[in-house]
């Protein structure tokens, strides 16, 4: 499954460290979360993400309502983007 999405960066405020993340919208969360997926600590789903021309992987966490996406340092400052930045993603659903 491939999607793509708008969202804003936002900090994890439980952490005095920074820690950045966006979330998928709950809607497309809601689908993700109905696939057959192998169980793994946190709800979690491997992924390949994307901003920008940067691709990396990692995995996405569910969170209540919705998955969200942790924004590695390296890719936000390859992509010059920020807290509070609105950011087209593009994720790939692994198996």
């Amino acid at each position: 499954m491939q999607i793509e999405f708008d969202s804003e960066v936002w900090r994890w405020a439980a952490r005095t460290d920074a820690w950045f993340f966006v979330s998928v919208p709950e809607e497309l969360s809601a689908e993700i979360h109905e696939l057959p997926a192998p169980p793994r600590g946190f709800a979690s789903l491997r992924v390949q993400a994307r901003v920008g021309l940067t691709r990396w992987r990692t995995s996405i966490f569910y969170s209540g309502s919705a998955y969200i996406l942790p924004l590695k340092r390296a890719v936000r400052e390859a992509e010059g983007v920020g807290e509070g930045d609105t950011i087209l993603v593009g994720l790939e659903i692994l198996d």
